[in-house]
């Protein structure tokens, strides 16, 4: 009996003990289990959201921030800086903007253009955009439709871009580098290519373009290629295949056409020509094809210079030039994908310059006795 009388006085006090401090232990439970829960929440934000996207990745990537930027705007540029498609400096922009608000930094970001990498983490990313750096002086330039690559070189040289023309002659004239772009490598991969006068011709798509002061020249060519890919479309390459011709003849007859049309209703028409010389096998006989070569623009020339030995000659070989001897616009692009229907119907094989002085509409024949009347008739007015 006193064994048992000593076992129910020790639960006695065990329940006793577990009364007085049972709501103590729980709130030490809780508390344990509300720090371990909170420290996995932290922990997953911090490697899913803080931490640098990829830690491995150092590549420079350039990040403009615009005056008067919210956090907002700034977590935007900042999570789309590499492309829609792609990681970009920050995982999450509502992250970004509770960081930055948390802290009390989001008013002290500022505006400038910034070299940022996806191995920063997003402290490191804030304190640069914090600390701040002026906008970098731009430079705005203009390529007239028509321009060669050594008048692009020149509109450079002027606007204070290059020092001297070589460096960007010569990456034009090699396409290294710009294999990434399919159609670059295309023509580097002809088997003509080195004949070339430069890989890159034809594909500078003549545009209004705004660069830093300081970019290179692979800077302001990619800029220019990028602009060409995005206004050739894939409905003008199914138009192209359509009519048998690949993009690189496409862009061959554009630019003959940008270079022999001055007014707008002249393109179409100077295209129903050429398609339908080269239907009839016929040589072009293209000024610009000859004056491209030859390094001059003029209305005529000398027995000499027609017999000139170049790929480009239209008057000595026959089809297509071997690449463009300009870089055509949308215009010109459009044109040799749609030629005048009637002027094709009707077999206009024929044109030549009327009066400069009174317009610069070309003068469009069916036959050559027609053709020889209107030279004869306006060769007075070429000078």
């Amino acid at each position: 009996m006193a064994v048992k009388r000593k076992k129910n006085s020790t639960r006695a006090k065990l329940q006793r003990f577990w009364r007085n401090y049972r709501d103590l232990f729980v709130a030490l439970l809780s508390a344990v289990i509300v720090f371990f829960i909170i420290r996995t929440g932290v922990s997953y934000v911090i490697d899913n959201f803080i931490r640098p996207v990829d830690e491995s990745d150092a590549t420079p990537i350039e990040v403009v921030i615009p005056s008067s930027s919210s956090a907002s705007s700034i977590a935007r540029i900042l999570y789309n800086a590499c492309g829609q498609d792609e990681k970009g400096l920050i995982q999450n922009t509502a992250v970004f903007k509770v960081y930055v608000d948390f802290l009390g930094r989001a008013n002290t970001m500022k505006a400038g253009t910034y070299i940022l990498s996806k191995n920063m983490s997003m402290k490191q990313i804030v304190d640069i955009i914090c600390e701040g750096n002026p906008p970098k002086k731009t430079v705005t330039f203009t390529i007239p439709e028509g321009y060669t690559v050594e008048g692009i070189a020149n509109v450079l040289l002027e606007k204070g871009l290059i020092d001297d023309p070589a460096p960007f002659l010569q990456a034009c004239k090699t396409g290294a580098g710009f294999e990434n772009f399919d159609f670059i490598k295309q023509v580097m991969d002809s088997p003509d290519a080195a004949k070339r006068a430069y890989i890159l011709e034809g594909y500078l798509f003549p545009d209004t373009y705004e660069v830093y002061a300081d970019a290179t020249i692979d800077t302001i060519l990619i800029k220019m290629l990028n602009r060409f890919n995005e206004i050739v479309i894939d409905d003008y390459k199914a138009r192209a295949a359509e009519m048998g011709m690949t993009l690189d003849q496409l862009i061959t007859l554009a630019a003959l056409l940008e270079r022999e049309a001055q007014v707008d209703d002249d393109f179409s028409k100077v295209s129903a020509v050429f398609h339908n010389r080269l239907k009839e096998n016929m040589k072009l006989q293209s000024c610009a094809s000859l004056s491209y070569p030859l390094g001059v623009t003029k209305y005529t020339f000398t027995a000499a210079e027609l017999e000139l030995d170049s790929p480009y000659n239209t008057y000595r070989y026959g089809g297509l030039p071997i690449g463009p001897v300009s870089n055509p616009g949308k215009q010109a692009i459009v044109a040799a994908l749609y030629p005048n229907e009637s002027h094709m119907a009707e077999g206009y094989l024929y044109f030549c310059n009327g009066n400069p002085a009174v317009s610069n509409a070309l003068i469009f024949s069916k036959t050559y006795e027609e053709h020889q009347l209107n030279v004869k008739t306006y060769q007075q007015y070429w000078k």
